[in-house]
């Protein structure tokens, strides 16, 4: 997949990366990413993904925004509040980068739907903050054969995995917290 002038514009300070390049900037842009939660860390890391060039984003929270979000969720604003999240981080990528192919849900991952909702991710980051979620997209991720980033922030401390549990002798979410 070759850049368009505009692409390769936007995105120079990557390219010039001798270990990075124009072809590892074309291999990001035709990656998916599913974002799970889009709260204190969905939303700075969708800015940073959205940055980076990925090429297309799913974008999962059944959430609204609460005036409570605002200091740590920067993607959001007053006139978000009431608003779904999943919408409003929609609205907010379309502004940022229009190029970025987006598809949104705003239901809760269930063991039900994780399937569906994951379905075709080269990745997943889950920044819920249930473990019924947090499970359920981690088992749905070693089915579909999927890597998993798992992060989590509790007020003074915080946690980030990276799961590739879909293969041999290697752990998944649920093997490192348990049932």
């Amino acid at each position: 997949m070759a850049l368009s002038p505009a692409r390769l514009d936007r995105f120079a300070r990557h390219i010039v990366i001798p270990e990075f390049g124009g072809a590892g900037q074309a291999a990001l842009a035709q990656r998916h990413l599913v974002l799970v939660g889009l709260g204190g860390i969905g939303s700075p890391a969708l800015q940073y993904l959205a940055g980076a060039g990925i090429g297309r984003l799913t974008l999962i929270d059944d959430g609204a925004v609460e005036l409570t979000n605002l200091q740590r969720q920067t993607i959001y604003t007053e006139r978000d509040a009431g608003h779904g999240k999943a919408v409003a981080a929609r609205r907010w990528l379309a502004n940022f980068d229009a190029m970025i192919e987006v598809a949104i849900s705003d239901e809760r991952v269930t063991r039900a739907n994780a399937a569906e909702l994951l379905a075709g991710a080269d990745l997943v980051l889950d920044g819920t903050d249930t473990f019924v979620t947090r499970l359920a997209v981690s088992d749905t991720c070693v089915a579909a054969r999927i890597p998993l980033l798992s992060a989590a922030v509790g007020r003074f401390q915080g946690q980030v995995g990276a799961f590739r549990g879909h293969l041999p002798g290697e752990p998944c979410y649920r093997c490192f917290v348990g049932d």
